[in-house]
């Protein structure tokens, strides 16, 4: 995943660029950049934040980042913002995407005699590429046109040029952009709590496809109109949000507790007491509680000071152990409990059933695990999200393919899995079992997609659901 902030001011703007973009590293672990435009002179500085975070990486930087107008990215994947100079002017770009046929338009821009300069985790940069696309407009709109109609999977995208800053949100609106504002001065970003301890007040989201101009001499201007249909990630509430953001004007605390409380209230599970797996449990824990009207409490608690997730080693074992360091359970809450744990999914279970270990080792005597979504039975094949799990990465769909003879790494049939992701037939009722076997816990509930639809408050052809029930709308 990544995540981007920009600011165009009446006054130098590093300093909002700096913490707006800092607001983001929930959202990637990998690289990071600024770059800005003092007149007609570019800045640039991008830096690896696999060992640090951003902060101390970019601190130094700010003195040299002079301008008015700026932007900032950071990221799971490429080395972004990427500079250009071309027919259409100087102007650098960051990205929220992922291009599932970068081979095919990688080849296409070599065949028009373009050339890519820069290679990201030695491959092509994918923001590199969409900036060649935009090239081959005949202006910025013609430009973006051309991205929209050729990457199969998703692409939003802020473009810094001398005067201010064209965002363009995907077509489909998978992924957000918003705009706070503070007189003059402009913040267009990802997220929406990235800029209020600077001053700024949200005054427009930015619509699926849409393209505004923001300047501060002209306001917001669109330059494209949005399109009529949404399919924004319903993930982001789930899941990636910070806590107190909104995308499309709801809060992503709100969705969370939303999430708990459906499922307490339906519940009928005996316990002492309901406690989160931090952070993105805490919300539909606290739901939790009053929906079944039971306390809630911390069982497990999340050491931050240290165990931050910019420190996530590649290596799966190590990742593990990581994630075990980090939470530490508390013996006497626990011991001799009956207790309620909700987190926000199940990936590939391994987590989650080290986890469930240690608080039986702790004392708990039974353990119940709620999930706020349902069962993740397809990777995602339009944002990358936690490093692009394949399906067969997902513990659901290694489930699937044992309850349907064994077939481990085999396709299963898009008619057969229709069954699984209904909660009502035996066939969902026997996964949800297996899965619970694996993890180790006493009880196993998810929510449906109709609760999550439910506790966004908008209609399921407004959402992409995808990695529930394989629905969505638009190119893959």
């Amino acid at each position: 995943m990544s995540g981007f902030f920009g600011v165009v001011s009446e006054h130098p703007c590093i300093t909002d660029l700096f913490y707006g973009t800092d607001y983001h590293s929930h959202l990637g672990t990998k690289r990071a950049g600024m770059a800005t435009f003092d007149g007609q002179q570019p800045h640039q500085n991008i830096h690896n934040i696999q060992n640090s975070h951003f902060r101390p990486k970019f601190g130094k930087d700010l003195a040299e980042m002079t301008g008015q107008v700026g932007i900032g990215v950071i990221s799971d994947t490429e080395a972004q913002p990427v500079m250009v100079n071309s027919h259409l002017g100087r102007f650098a770009i960051a990205t929220v995407s992922k291009i599932n046929n970068m081979a095919e338009l990688e080849a296409d821009c070599l065949s028009k005699h373009q050339q890519f300069t820069d290679l990201s985790m030695g491959r092509t940069n994918p923001t590199e590429l969409v900036a060649l696309l935009i090239s081959q407009g005949k202006d910025f709109v013609e430009g973006i046109e051309n991205v929209y109609n050729r990457v199969k999977g998703s692409c939003t995208m802020l473009i810094l040029t001398p005067d201010g800053i064209i965002a363009a949100r995907d077509r489909y609106g998978r992924t957000p952009i918003v705009i706070g504002r503070r007189g003059n001065d402009y913040a267009v970003a990802s997220e929406s709590h990235s800029y209020v301890n600077l001053g700024y007040e949200t005054c427009r989201f930015v619509g699926p496809g849409e393209v505004v101009q923001v300047s501060v001499e002209g306001g917001i201007k669109v330059m494209r109109p949005a399109e009529a249909r949404n399919q924004i990630c319903s993930f982001l509430w789930i899941y990636y949000g910070y806590p107190c953001t909104e995308y499309e004007g709801i809060n992503t605390e709100e969705v969370r507790y939303n999430l708990g409380r459906l499922m307490g209230e339906r519940d009928d599970v005996e316990a002492d007491f309901v406690s989160p797996i931090p952070d993105s449990g805490i919300g539909m824990a606290l739901g939790y509680s009053n929906g079944r009207r039971i306390p809630y409490k911390r069982g497990l608690l999340k050491y931050t000071p240290t165990w931050s997730r910019s420190f996530m080693p590649v290596n799966q074992a190590d990742r593990q152990l990581v994630a075990k360091m980090k939470l530490i359970p508390s013996r006497a809450v626990l011991e001799g409990k009956n207790v309620v744990f909700c987190d926000d999914s199940i990936v590939r279970g391994t987590q989650l059933r080290d986890n469930v270990k240690m608080l039986y080792d702790f004392g708990a005597k039974s353990v119940h695990v709620r999930i706020s979504c349902p069962p993740l039975v397809h990777g995602c094949t339009f944002l990358n999200f936690s490093e692009s799990k394949t399906d067969r990465e997902l513990i659901t769909r290694r489930v699937i393919e044992e309850l349907e003879g064994g077939r481990i790494g085999e396709d299963i049939p898009a008619a057969k899995l229709e069954a699984y992701h209904d909660h009502t037939t035996p066939e969902y009722s026997r996964m949800v079992e297996v899965i619970r076997q694996h993890v180790g816990v006493d009880t196993l509930r998810f929510n449906t997609v109709d609760d999550v639809c439910q506790a966004i408050g908008l209609p399921k052809e407004s959402i992409c659901t995808h990695c529930f029930d394989a629905s969505s709308y638009g190119d893959k």
